[in-house]
């Protein structure tokens, strides 16, 4: 069956480039025979046409570009028997404001015949009038080549001229690891629906344009950027005017992956790790790829019980060493990622435990506390009263009041030494005092009556 792909192909000279040349931009349609299968709600070679007519008709009015477009697989139709292996055509060759040309040929275009990738390469490169420019192929394919030509070896031999090939190729809904067939073209991305491939292609033809990208490295503790999955916010330098909003992402080649930013703008950026991290006036420069290096190493804080336990439902605040602020809850056996460093944990339990901690790079920090026991305190009556904890010669820590509503008070608490002090509630005299003493075992239930 065939795959479904859209392919972003960049041809570029060796020259380099400056603001305000000329960029001329080759569209190349499939017209294959496939292309009339559906995608979504409509057919592959609707939507082609409407995201492709879109891009053509945003591109009015920008100075220094040309436009033109080859199509393949629309002359012939494809038979049982017979594939036309040569059906590519240019149909609007390179020139200034062809663009309602363009949009009257892709509307009037049909899906009919197969799928010569590798011909419409080898011939697409001499559609370009000269090599002065900034030449640019963008092809759009649901399929791989269905004739004997090899888009591999034609890449190697624009290569040779001069040329290089370097593309963009989306999968959409297919199996990743079939990209890497695409290894011989250059970077490949994915896309999973119409509006993922109108987003990349926006995004391509962005790059093309204003010839500035961005990556933003977030390094780990010895500068390798390998962190990632984290929301960054760009802020206008020095204001609240957020420009940008991204989840930080690796490529599919496992490197931060590239984003389009005005240059003409400087910028405060704001990781959003725990804590987070933050690096303010990045200025973009203009024709280059920008690399902005963050460092945000991170391990991984993990807290739960040492023995199994039905009361597992506990919460744990974690602080900055040394702060008082709460930067996280964090829930019992999830894991949570934090920037390397130490941290104050206030575990939430009866009665609380408290620990300092270190988080180390890529590693998982685990902590244990001993499991609960369970505590019934009952009475015949009412009781008002406070349970502490012993921790030490006469010394006694608040845990919590008794409810004076009931007559039975269930207590989830740590293991340790403890003192309930009660009297019963209706009684308005002093000497009625009341305390005992007892003991709470990990995992083990205790009745005790008032």
């Amino acid at each position: 069956m065939k795959r479904i792909l859209i392919a972003l192909l960049l041809i570029v000279s060796f020259n380099t480039f400056s603001q305000g040349e000329l960029t001329r931009i080759l569209f190349v349609l499939d017209a294959s025979n496939s292309m009339n299968e559906k995608w979504g709600t409509q057919s592959r070679i609707l939507t082609a046409k409407k995201i492709l007519s879109n891009a053509v008709d945003s591109l009015r009015g920008v100075p220094n570009l040309e436009l033109a477009l080859r199509i393949y697989g629309h002359q012939s139709p494809i038979t049982p028997t017979f594939q036309d292996c040569n059906d590519t055509k240019l149909e609007i060759p390179f020139g200034k404001n062809n663009h309602q040309a363009i949009l009257d040929k892709v509307k009037t275009t049909q899906a009919k015949g197969t799928t010569p990738i590798a011909l419409s390469l080898e011939q697409a490169a001499d559609d370009f009038p000269d090599r002065i420019a900034k030449n640019v192929i963008i092809l759009i394919t649901d399929g791989i080549e269905a004739c004997d030509g090899d888009p591999c070896r034609i890449a190697t031999k624009l290569k040779e001229k001069g040329i290089t090939i370097s593309p963009f190729v989306i999968g959409l809904g297919m199996d990743m690891s079939y990209l890497s067939h695409f290894n011989c073209y250059g970077n490949y991305k994915s896309a999973e629906d119409p509006i993922a491939f109108r987003e990349v292609l926006k995004d391509i033809i962005n790059k093309v344009l204003v010839n500035t990208t961005v990556q933003i490295n977030l390094n780990t503790i010895d500068k390798r950027p390998l962190e990632t999955n984290v929301t960054m916010f760009l802020y206008k330098a020095g204001t609240k005017e957020l420009k940008y909003t991204f989840t930080h992402t690796m490529n599919i080649k496992g490197v931060p992956d590239t984003l389009i930013l005005n240059p003409d703008i400087t910028y405060d950026l704001y990781v959003k790790t725990l804590p987070a991290v933050e690096k303010k006036n990045i200025k973009i420069i203009r024709n280059t790829h920008n690399i902005i290096e963050v460092d945000a190493p991170q391990g991984r804080l993990k807290v739960g019980f040492a023995q199994s336990t039905k009361y597992g439902n506990v919460e744990v605040r974690v602080m900055e060493k040394g702060k008082s602020k709460t930067l996280n809850v964090q829930k019992f056996d999830e894991i949570q990622e934090y920037i390397v460093g130490e941290y104050d944990l206030e575990i939430l339990t009866l009665p609380r435990r408290y620990q300092t901690i270190k988080v180390d790079q890529s590693a998982t920090t685990n902590i244990t506390i001993p499991s609960p026991g369970v505590i019934t305190l009952n009475s015949y009556k009412p009781v008002t009263g406070q349970v502490f904890e012993i921790v030490g010669e006469n010394q006694y820590e608040w845990v919590c009041d008794l409810n004076e509503m009931k007559s039975n008070n269930e207590l989830i608490l740590q293991p340790g030494k403890y003192m309930v002090a009660y009297r019963q509630k209706d009684i308005k005299e002093v000497s009625y005092s009341r305390t005992k003493v007892f003991d709470v075992f990990s995992n083990r239930t205790l009745t005790i009556n008032l």
